[in-house]
């Protein structure tokens, strides 16, 4: 009869997993091991060693986790393309770029490297994304930006697995990216999202998330942080400006510490701004831009006043500039860029143009539309 040592000798690493997994699954604990070695008569260390490929964390083990991992390991010995940690995700400075409203209090939060997620809130084409994407710039600090809809799920964030050249390989999503990286992660549209969003929940309590697909835990690099920017609030769109946005959960929001809401620039700002995009487009008629934002400026007060449904924002102000470049017509130029609004806004916000500007006519359709 065999001793407990021969036994301990005689029991193979394929024995041990079989039994292992006939008895208890393949989702283990230290109590199902050393139930095992008692009913084996084998030595728990002498077990834990053959199995030790498949520990997840203290205590546990899985055994689907290891041919998963080896793939991994053979993707990353020989990768068919650049990793992601080879390319600089650092943006370009823009000579365009004007700082306003809480730039400056973005800029101060990347800069302390503290985790401190930040919610930004304001209507739409006034510079949200635009603003954290150069505080990056000027901090020579990486951002990844993630495009929200209400599409967006745990694999899209997170990751999951990819067919590699007939292999199946982990691929890191946007989110695992800024963490191991450091960088910040910008959630644009936030509030487009679903409840699918709440996969982020321990990411956004700075926790860092367990991969459980591959049984990694990633914890967040120094300087890593969240910036999500919404027209909302996350309490849905009541007037029907921002259709498809949602009420997000109010846990989520909760984890957000603070909130900026950015309202478009003052029109000196503008102002700058447009004279900004004019000179790098090779305008010389400055005029022209101050014109516009006393337009813009106009219709937003009778906007907040309830007069006109429809607001002229600081994008399409700069839509308005390059169309200009292109035509070098002033009234083509606006017509153009206000065609997306309903006859009677458009109408209405023509005839505004023509008492701030004399010399735009929009009566003459042929030179207004002339190709």
């Amino acid at each position: 009869m065999a001793t407990p040592a021969q036994f301990q000798l005689k029991m193979t690493q394929d024995q041990a997993i079989d039994g292992l997994r006939n008895a208890y699954g393949n989702e283990l604990t230290s109590a199902d091991i050393k139930a095992f070695c008692a009913m084996n008569d084998i030595g728990y260390p002498t077990v834990c060693k053959k199995i030790k490929q498949f520990k997840v964390s203290k205590g546990r083990w899985n055994l689907t986790v290891k041919e998963k991992k080896e793939n991994l390991e053979a993707t990353f010995a020989a990768p068919a393309v650049v990793p992601d940690a080879e390319r600089s995700l650092v943006p370009d400075n823009d000579s365009t770029f004007v700082k306003f409203g809480p730039f400056p209090d973005i800029k101060k939060i990347i800069q302390s490297n503290q985790f401190y997620p930040t919610f930004i809130t304001g209507l739409s084409g006034n510079g949200k994304t635009f603003s954290v994407e150069q505080a990056c710039a000027q901090l020579k600090r990486e951002i990844i930006r993630v495009n929200i809809t209400i599409e967006t799920d745990e694999d899209d964030l997170i990751g999951g697995f990819r067919l590699v050249n007939g292999a199946t390989v982990w691929h890191n999503g946007p989110v695992i990216e800024a963490l191991e990286r450091g960088a910040i992660l910008l959630l644009d549209e936030i509030d487009l999202a679903s409840n699918k969003i709440l996969c982020l929940q321990s990411v956004l309590e700075g926790n860092g998330i367990f991969l459980k697909k591959i049984g990694r835990f990633v914890r967040p690099a120094r300087g890593f942080n969240i910036f999500a920017t919404a027209n909302t609030k996350g309490k849905g769109s009541d007037d029907g400006r921002f259709i498809g946005t949602n009420v997000l959960n109010e846990a989520f929001l909760e984890r957000f510490p603070v909130t900026f809401e950015q309202a478009y620039p003052a029109p000196a700002h503008e102002v700058k701004i447009l004279n900004n995009v004019a000179e790098s487009l090779g305008i010389k008629e400055l005029d022209f831009t101050k014109r516009l934002v006393d337009w813009a400026d106009i219709i937003r007060k009778t906007f907040y006043d309830g007069g006109v449904e429809e607001i002229i924002s600081t994008r399409r102000l700069v839509h308005i500039i390059r169309a200009y470049a292109i035509f070098n017509k002033k009234d083509k130029a606006i017509q153009v860029c206000v065609n997306r609004f309903d006859e009677e806004t458009k109408q209405s916000f023509l005839e505004l143009y023509d008492k701030v500007d004399a010399d735009v006519d929009f009566n003459n359709e042929s030179d207004a539309t002339q190709n």
